[in-house]
């Protein structure tokens, strides 16, 4: 069956390497390209100067000084050492030079400038050497970066410092809050194994109205109006969606509907909704402190809120055993309220849901638990982050009572692709299925006008 080899057919042994004693080859290091080596003796510069400027300046008072005059000492500065250094810089570099010290000195060093374009969404930093930006739902890697990855710890340090809060060995993770509202998350070695990364969600300097969501296509005007009218009739909605497909921003633009004359408490990780009433209360969880007390969660919040006279509970993002005292409290009187959570589909949400409250410990049987959703919960808003990273409703659908063991839904309104263009722009319409919702005469009655049609295309 096999062929017998003989010593003839044996491959010559000239080749042949003996591993016992061999040598290993030599690998060249790789060369840095000359922009590389200009980039890196840039940073080496900056910093030295920057330990220079923590010798020199006074930081207790720092927050005194009027930002023109530090700007003097810090070109000053520089001035005096690149003399001294025989080192000249051109006029430009000179400037860039004396501006990102200003950044490291006041701010967040390279991501200050990142941080000031209102065209970026998100700051990915992966490690002290790559750094990517979101730009309408597109990464692209930018030529940002820090000098080690001492520096970079030094810049996670200063977010965290500022909130009272600490990442170490022990607690290698943080959730943190930026002063304009952003949303930080750090992590750090041993659990980045490839050094520090920084996550930044920047906080909207204007949030987005329903008018400009129907502008941007995310929705149909017709849906916008149905989503403002729950609102104003005080329906409960649950906004539900993947990872960075719009969730905070659809809950700040349907807040937008609440009457001045009601009261909101809001409840949240980390503060980053932007209502624009003046009677909000603003409530924000606690992390543990370094002995492992003191921590408050969320359902402690929701919990303590039912205690302060609200109209209206919105909580940021339900997460856990929370969900319960939010499916009591819409079940209770607290009508209008609103909240987020993670999920692919409006079927899926509800799963959460379910799966949420029995996080909290009771042993509820699951008919119980699926009655408190159906008689909670009004409507349920899907939204996706396309293929081409434009976000979108893909539907809005009611909640309309339990048969059995099953929750029933039935859509009002859906998102139906069509195709995609050659520079792969995802193409499709916001369109009505043709039911007419349950609470139509609920909309009524609360006084919203819904225009000439009742959503199922008959005009009267």
């Amino acid at each position: 069956m096999f062929k017998q080899f003989s010593k003839r057919d044996a491959v010559p042994q000239t080749n042949v390497v003996d591993l016992k004693t061999a040598e290993a080859p030599v690998l060249k290091p790789i060369e840095p390209s000359e922009e590389d080596k200009e980039l890196i003796a840039f940073l080496e510069l900056k910093s030295r100067l920057h330990e220079a400027l923590l010798d020199r300046l006074n930081f207790s008072v720092i927050d005194k000084i009027v930002p023109e005059e530090l700007r003097r000492e810090v070109a000053a500065l520089v001035t005096e050492v690149l003399s001294r250094d025989n080192t000249p810089l051109r006029s430009s570099e000179f400037q860039r030079l004396v501006n990102e010290l200003m950044d490291e000195v006041l701010g967040l060093g390279p991501l200050e400038p990142l941080l000031a374009d209102p065209s970026i969404n998100d700051i990915l930093v992966n490690g002290h050497k790559t750094v990517f930006i979101e730009r309408s739902g597109v990464l692209e890697r930018t030529n940002t970066r820090f000098r080690d990855e001492k520096h970079l710890l030094r810049i996670i340090d200063k977010i965290v410092t500022r909130i009272g809060r600490r990442v170490d060995e022990s607690v290698p993770w943080v959730d943190a809050r930026l002063e304009d509202g952003s949303r930080v998350n750090a992590i750090i070695r041993p659990c980045a194994i490839d050094g520090p990364s920084i996550s930044i969600r920047k906080f909207a300097k204007m949030p987005l109205t329903m008018d400009r969501l129907v502008s941007a296509g995310a929705l149909s005007d017709q849906a916008a109006a149905l989503l403002q009218g729950l609102v104003k009739a005080r329906l409960n909605v649950l906004i539900s969606g993947g990872t960075g497909s719009g969730k905070t921003t659809m809950l700040n633009a349907m807040s937008a509907s609440i009457s001045e004359r009601e009261r909101i408490v809001t409840i949240e990780d980390a503060a980053e909704l932007q209502l624009q009433q003046e009677h909000v209360v603003r409530l924000e969880t606690r992390p543990p402190n370094p002995s492992g007390g003191g921590s408050v969660n969320q359902r402690d919040l929701v919990r303590n809120a039912l205690r302060m006279r609200p109209d209206r509970i919105i909580v940021g993002e339900v997460r856990g055993a929370e969900t319960f005292d939010m499916l009591q409290a819409m079940n209770t009187g607290h009508d209008g309220s609103m909240t987020t959570v993670h999920a692919n589909s409006a079927r899926d949400a509800l799963g959460r849901i379910e799966q949420m409250v029995t996080m909290m410990g009771i042993d509820l049987p699951m008919s119980a638990v699926r009655a408190q959703i159906a008689s909670g919960l009004h409507f349920v808003v899907q939204l996706s982050r396309l293929a081409d990273g434009k976000r979108r409703v893909i539907s809005v659908s009611e909640i309309t009572g339990i048969e059995g063991d099953v929750i029933t839904m039935q859509d009002i309104f859906i998102y139906r692709k069509i195709g995609v263009t050659e520079d792969g722009e995802v193409q499709g319409e916001f369109i009505p299925t043709g039911i007419r919702p349950r609470c139509w005469d609920v909309l009524k009655t609360a006084g919203v006008d819904l225009g000439q049609t009742d959503l199922s295309g008959r005009t009267h």
